[in-house]
């Protein structure tokens, strides 16, 4: 109910303070994985190119990030699909 209310009030459910903490531990995520931001860059690049073959895809909303729970680190990948395409692209 609170949560309602400050979205309807415009006030955001998450601070400063949590907004931090989830950048401090993508960064953690990030140096235990041995991944530099630029490479995390390339790859979510190199993933749309791929995907962008088959389906049509809303690049603006797509969320590519590294996630780590114990010791194993995962890509979490949630894009967004406008519409499949009948004819698949060929790579250029």
């Amino acid at each position: 109910m609170l949560e309602f209310l400050a979205r309807l009030f415009g006030r955001e459910a998450t601070g400063s303070k949590e907004i931090a903490k989830e950048r401090l531990r993508l960064v953690l995520v990030h140096d235990r994985a041995s991944v530099s931001p630029q490479l995390l860059q390339m790859l979510k690049n190199d993933l749309i190119k791929v995907i962008s073959r088959y389906m049509e895809i809303d690049t603006e909303n797509l969320d590519i990030h590294l996630d780590q729970t114990n010791e194993t680190v995962a890509l979490v990948a949630s894009i967004p699909v406008k519409r499949m395409k009948r004819v698949a692209q060929n790579p250029a």
